[in-house]
Parts: C-alpha cells; sequence; structure tokens
C-alpha cells in the first residue's frame, strides 16, 4: 500500500483562527499569572497545534462522509510538511489516514483530496478537543517519548510558491553548497514585495520553531503594514504576538547603541570614533569641514574616556563635541550639533540593553517617520551595528552533514534608503554572516539600487528576486543574467510582462550548462 503523500497540502479557509481558542486553553494552562523579568511565557506554534487536532480528529471512530469533506473550502497557503515528519511519522500519519478512509473511494494522487481530508480531520480534532473536558484527557496521558528531530538544523527549503503546472517553487537556504544566504528584492509599488517578505518570514519560522535551532527575525517595517493593528493575525504565521514590536516613538529602544570597550585598546576606540563620526554625518547628509568631522571624532573618543570606556550616549558625544570648541563657538548651531540634538530630542535608544535582539523576533515600527530623513536612518543604522556588535561575540554556525546554522535574518524593506551612503555596518553584517549564521533580506523598488557605489550587493546575494519594474537598466540584467542578444532581450521581456506577485530569478543550473532559459518564473503564494 502506497503512503499518502503529505507535501503540498493547503490549508482550509480560516483554520489558523479556528486554533486561536485552543492554542489560548493550553497556554492558560500551561503559563502561570506573572513571569518574572528573565523567564518568558510559552507560546505554541501553528505546526504543533495542527499536529494535535490532526491526532484528535483521526482517533475519532465515526464513518467519514466524503460529501461533508469535499465541501471544505482551501486557501493557497501549504500546512508545512514540518507538520507531518516531525518524529519521522509520516508512516503512521498515512496509515492512520488510509485506516479511517478504507471506505470511501479516493483518489489519493490528488493533492486536493489530501488537502480537503486532513484539514477535515484537523477540524474535528479541534472541536473535540474543546469540548468538555477532553483536553485536560489528552493533556494528561503520558507516554515514552522516541528520538525526536528536535536537535537536529533544520533545512531551510522554503517554499515561495509555484513554477508552470503547480510544482512548487523554493529557495534552498542552507544546505551545505550554498555560498551565502542573502536575498534581495526589487520590485515596484503594487509588485507583491510585501507579500514576497511576509512568506519569506512565515517559511523560515514554521521550519524552524520547533526545533533547537529557531530561526528569529528583526524586521524594519518602513510602511506600518506589518505593526497595524488591522493585520496582527499575520503575527500568528510568523510565530510572534504583539511584545514583538518596537515602536520608538512610544519608547526608547530597549537597548544601547555603542559599542562596551572595557578590556579593549585604545586603538579600537579611535577606529569605532572615526566610523561613528562619518555615519553620524552621512545620516543627515551634513555638510562639514575637515576640522569638525576630527572634533567629532575627539568627542567620541573624550565620551569614551568619561564612561571609562564604558557605552557612551549622544548627549555625552554633544558635550565633548561642544568642550572642544573655541568659546566664541560654544553657543552656535552647527551641522554636526543639530543631528546630535535632533537624536537626542527624540530619544530613540536606552541607555542599557534589555532585550536579546538575536534569539528573538521583532517587528521595529518605522512609518512614524520620514522615510529619507535622519532618524529613521539613525535606527536602522544604529540597530544594525548593534547587530554586529552582537555578531562578534557569536561561535560560528553549527554545520551537519546536509546543512548550516541559521541563527538569524536581518530585513530591511524599502532599504535603498540605507544603500546610498557608504553603511560600513550593512556592509559588515553581510560578510560575518558567513561564518555566523546570518541571512539578510533587502527589498527596494528599483533593481539599480543594488549597484550602489560603494558596495555591489549583487555580487554577495545568493538569491537576486526580480519582480514587475517601473523602469529596467539594461547592464544590470547582463551582468546579473550573464545574457546578451536574444537572450537579454528574453529576460528585459519577461520582466516587463511580470504581473502582481510574480517574479524570476536566475537559473544556476542552465547558466552553468550553457542551455536552457537562464531564468525561473514563479508566482509567489498569496499571503497577505
Amino acid at each position: 500500500m502506497e503512503e499518502v503523500a503529505l507535501h503540498n497540502i493547503r490549508q482550509s479557509e480560516g483554520l489558523l483562527d479556528a486554533l486561536q481558542p485552543l492554542k489560548q486553553k493550553i497556554e492558560k494552562r500551561l503559563n502561570l499569572p506573572e513571569y518574572r523579568k528573565d523567564t518568558k511565557h510559552i507560546s505554541l506554534n501553528n505546526n504543533l497545534l495542527q499536529r494535535l487536532t490532526l491526532a484528535a480528529g483521526l482517533s475519532l471512530n465515526h464513518k467519514r462522509n466524503w460529501t461533508e469533506i469535499e465541501k471544505l473550502s482551501m486557501e493557497s497557503l501549504r500546512i508545512h510538511e514540518t507538520t507531518f515528519t516531525k518524529f519521522n511519522l509520516q508512516q503512521l500519519w498515512s496509515s492512520l489516514i488510509k485506516y479511517r478512509y478504507n471506505h470511501v473511494e479516493i483518489d489519493w494522487s490528488v493533492a486536493a483530496n489530501r488537502s480537503r481530508i486532513i484539514n477535515f480531520e484537523m477540524r474535528k480534532g479541534l472541536e473535540y478537543l474543546l469540548d468538555d473536558d477532553n483536553l485536560d484527557k489528552w493533556l494528561s496521558i503520558t507516554t515514552k517519548q522516541g528520538k525526536a528531530s528536535f536537535g537536529n538544523i533544520p533545512l531551510l527549503d522554503l517554499n515561495i510558491g509555484s513554477y508552470q503546472d503547480d510544482i512548487p517553487a523554493t529557495l534552498n537556504l542552507n544546505a551545505r553548497d550554498i555560498p551565502n544566504t542573502q536575498i534581495l528584492v526589487a520590485g515596484s509599488t503594487g509588485s507583491g514585495k510585501s507579500n514576497l517578505l511576509a512568506v519569506l518570514m512565515r517559511e523560515m519560522r514554521s521550519l524552524t520553531v520547533e526545533t533547537a535551532y529557531p530561526v528569529n527575525f528583526l524586521f524594519f517595517d518602513y510602511k506600518g503594514e506589518f505593526s497595524d493593528p488591522a493585520n496582527r493575525s499575520w503575527f500568528s504565521h510568523f510565530e510572534i504576538d504583539d511584545s514583538a514590536i518596537l515602536d520608538p516613538i512610544k519608547e526608547p529602544l530597549p537597548f544601547s547603541p555603542f559599542k562596551n570597550f572595557v578590556g579593549k585598546t585604545q586603538n579600537e576606540i579611535n577606529l569605532y570614533a572615526t566610523e561613528l563620526a562619518n555615519a553620524i554625518v552621512a545620516i543627515d547628509n551634513a555638510r562639514m569641514s575637515a576640522n569638525m568631522s576630527n572634533r567629532l571624532s575627539e568627542a567620541v573618543i573624550a565620551a569614551y574616556r568619561t564612561t571609562k570606556n564604558k557605552p557612551i550616549s549622544f548627549e555625552i558625544i554633544l558635550n565633548e563635541y561642544i568642550n572642544l570648541q573655541g568659546e566664541k563657538d560654544k553657543a552656535k548651531d552647527d551641522s554636526i550639533k543639530s543631528v546630535l540634538k535632533q537624536l537626542i530630542r527624540n530619544n530613540l535608544f536606552a541607555k542599557e540593553d534589555n532585550i536579546d535582539l538575536i534569539n528573538n523576533s521583532f517587528v521595529v515600527k518605522m512609518d512614524g517617520y520620514p522615510k529619507d530623513g535622519p532618524l529613521a536612518k539613525a535606527i536602522v543604522y544604529f540597530i544594525i551595528s548593534k547587530l554586529n556588535t552582537i555578531y562578534e561575540s557569536l561561535p560560528k554556525q553549527a554545520v551537519s552533514e546536509e546543512c548550516v546554522e541559521i541563527r538569524h535574518f536581518t530585513i530591511i524593506d524599502e532599504a535603498h534608503y540605507m544603500l546610498d551612503f557608504d553603511n560600513k555596518p550593512l556592509r559588515d553584517l553581510i560578510a560575518v554572516g558567513r561564518n555566523k549564521g546570518l541571512s539578510i533580506i533587502l527589498a527596494t523598488q528599483n533593481m539599480d539600487s543594488y549597484k550602489s557605489k560603494f558596495f555591489d550587493f549583487y555580487a554577495n546575494a545568493q538569491y537576486p528576486l526580480i519582480m514587475k519594474q517601473q523602469s529596467i537598466t539594461d547592464s544590470i540584467i547582463k551582468d546579473l543574467f550573464g545574457v546578451s542578444g536574444s537572450e537579454f532581450q528574453e529576460i528585459k521581456e519577461a520582466i516587463s510582462g511580470l504581473a502582481l506577485g510574480e517574479l524570476i530569478l536566475k537559473d544556476s543550473t542552465s547558466i552553468a550548462l550553457g542551455m536552457g532559459k537562464k531564468y525561473k518564473k514563479i508566482k509567489v503564494t498569496r499571503f497577505i
């Protein structure tokens, strides 16, 4: 007897919303009324809830009616295969399903049939667990646990949509032969860029939250879509809750953006002072003389003397900058003072670290600031700088026979605002990530943005994903796909013809073989 194929299974409409009462009921049983600051509330993920309700549904000994099952309306979102592959139980699930449906004539090769049956069982199991004290009975069952896959590094083969004929389209991020994990997205307004980012986040989280190697993310929400209360239901797909939102307008971001140099050399402080001075100027495109630049670097060095090499603050930098000025200039504002005062006045950062940026996921609400303004740039710049500091202290990523560990994604929507100056922290983060388990996703409106005069992001990206463009630069297509003549024209026409939610990417195999189309076209799963 062939196994029931447990892949390409779609969710029925409203399934995740329907699971919420069960999630709340179980979490109420598992969690204390209050927690100390250093402890964490237990939050159940969707994979576990789906697996629990499927098991409960299949345990019910009633005759299945196909007429009732085929009425289920299905969404385009898929149920992750890890729901069924956890603990290597695929054969068991298949046997249970066929046992319960041995009296029904079913074509098991049809994915829609499998999807409806699995969703039907989940919904019946949900009804059962929410009825009377059935949940208490289930939670009180004990059994010996076999060898689990919890400790294995998960393979991040992200299912983002489909090729022609509904063939699943995946991006493999962490197989041993993948050189890096950077993803670049270029798509004009209305191309489906935000939906693609949401699909990527959903995939990375769903594939890893039930393992010892969860992939966390930090998402810069320039448009405010993801932090909008009206869209808060999206969070359940990312396995996060409202506590993930960081809104610097309401309260300072809960960490210091500055490095701690206790026990470090003076030369390290000097180099950092120069880099920080250049950043403060670049953030606001401030014009300054060589004397002003040197004075700002000296002010940073003096600030660290004041704190005895502990993290400094913008207030201390400003005070030291003024101290280094001549008497007649102390009361006057210049471009440096204006930038520092603006950063101080808006109180963007706390004085000490109160959160773990790496081992949790966060959404930074950015829509309260002009996208190209100094405050938005300062938030992104200093958070990325902070991530760099954290990554410097991390051990190398874990490695298995099949894949390597991914710890964290930094996701910057509207990234073109951070690419028009020499953004050293961003470049460093990309370089460090190769050995520390970092992946970065940048999204811009136009593919030209990645050909910055300061850094060629295309040369460092595993997956450049091209969506609908307002304008197409010939030289970038030729460089990116390595084509000319008719092949170049074909790709250009393919980009021009992209519809909402479609993208093309390089077909590395065809390029290496020198035959066939040099690109693939993908229809992205509709999520938001």
